[in-house]
């Protein structure tokens, strides 16, 4: 018997896994307005089709259910994508001098004092750096192509910023200042390199274009175009929050989650949305995590399927390409990282860091925490620990992001 409602795609003779409690494998399977609505055999869904049905013959080949990514900064990686940003990403930019032929052409296309905003350059892969592991990236290498106008190149990992001395100029830089805790400013005999890690980014995140609601949308359908041609359906957004207004040109604030919140209203995430809430920056404290660590949930007609608020995001150290990872050994040419939260010694950042996972543990979240140095990991699974001695919620399941080096203590 036909059902009223004929489904708007229907896939046939093939290896559907439904991943069920018995993973088990049909042959066909219909969808309407986004939800499947019949799965079995094709007699189970031979009623489903009807004048407008799209049917897909699969002839023996498998279904697979969407791919999640756990870890996508969405509207950060969609504002990185040309025409928002100029490319400067491995293979096609592979050395200092090919970072310079991109701006120089971008350059003259500009008048002078136009900013360029560009992503995606990796220290491992520049020809000149790997040949020498001392020669880093400067802003005069920059300034040789860039003239008048601002330069600010954000990497990979997004844990350090390049810039030339215009956009030192432009952030109101002399040169004296310091960085922020856990941050720190690449500096040689002649000042300032251009170099901004971790949390010292912010010295020269602060001057970015604003990364207004329009763009802030464009930058979110991107990322959900880009996202439907690899067959990911669901992510996790991990961090947006007051903590990230300086991150990623912005791309990580609290407005960024009213934006999707409007999207989702609108019927326009075209992928299911997890967010960790972010209530400080990557140089926070637990006065700053008890702040913000106000109402996490949404509005309540969005659809917690579409978009929802599952924990809270806490940065603890850096990662080890910058040396800024917590190691318990000293990197090549010395240092041993250290934890990015306030405090002027381990012990107190320490202690920081275990008051910060204690609140977000009693407020009934879960934390999810970067981290990626072997001491950092210690520091913030005996964080879980304490927090979970206090008996006041056993359903915490607290996570590491990233986890880079483990000890013995932690595994």
């Amino acid at each position: 018997m036909a059902v009223s409602s004929p489904a708007d795609l229907v896939f046939l003779n093939g290896e559907v896994l439904t991943v069920d409690d018995d993973f088990s494998v049909a042959e066909a399977l219909a969808t309407r307005g986004g939800q499947i609505v019949a799965v079995g055999k094709a007699s189970d869904v031979q009623d489903f089709i009807g004048l407008q049905t799209r049917v897909v013959d699969l002839a023996g080949r498998a279904l697979l259910p969407g791919i999640n990514d756990s870890h996508l900064h969405g509207c950060a990686l969609g504002a990185s994508l040309p025409p928002l940003e100029v490319d400067v990403s491995y293979p096609a930019v592979a050395s200092i001098e090919e970072v310079k032929a991109v701006l120089l052409e971008k350059a003259s296309t500009l008048s002078p004092g136009d900013p360029i905003v560009g992503n995606g350059w990796d220290l491992g892969y520049l020809e000149e750096c790997k040949n020498d592991p001392s020669r880093l990236p400067t802003r005069w290498d920059l300034d040789e192509v860039t003239g008048n106008n601002p330069v600010y190149l954000q990497d990979f990992s997004r844990h350090v910023a390049w810039v030339n001395s215009a956009w030192l100029q432009l952030a109101g830089l002399t040169g004296e200042e310091e960085a922020p805790p856990g941050g720190v400013i690449g500096r040689n005999d002649d000042g300032m390199t251009g170099l901004f890690y971790e949390g010292a980014q912010e010295l020269v995140q602060r001057v970015l274009p604003d990364l207004d609601a329009d763009r802030r949308h464009a930058a979110i359908n991107a990322t959900l175009a880009w996202l439907r041609e690899m067959g990911i359906t669901s992510y996790t957004e991990p961090g947006l929050g007051p903590g990230g207004t300086a991150l990623m040109g912005g791309a990580m604030s609290d407005l960024v989650l009213d934006t999707y919140t409007e999207m989702a209203r609108e019927g326009e995430l075209t992928a299911r949305v997890n967010v960790l809430w972010l209530p400080c920056s990557m140089t926070g404290s637990a006065a700053e995590v008890a702040a913000n660590l106000v109402e996490t949930r949404l509005p309540a007609d969005v659809d917690p399927r579409v978009l929802r608020v599952i924990g809270a995001k806490i940065f603890a150290d850096g990662i080890p390409p910058n040396k800024t990872a917590w190691m318990s050994d000293e990197y090549v040419g010395g240092g041993h990282g250290s934890l990015c939260v306030h405090g002027h010694t381990e012990t107190e950042r320490e202690l920081e860091l275990t008051q910060m996972l204690r609140l977000v543990h009693d407020a009934g979240l879960q934390a999810g925490v970067h981290v990626t140095g072997d001491a950092g990991i210690d520091a913030v699974v005996e964080g879980f620990t304490q927090a979970a001695e206090s008996g006041k919620r056993w359903d915490a399941r607290h996570y590491v992001i990233h986890g880079d080096f483990l000890s013995p203590t932690s595994m």
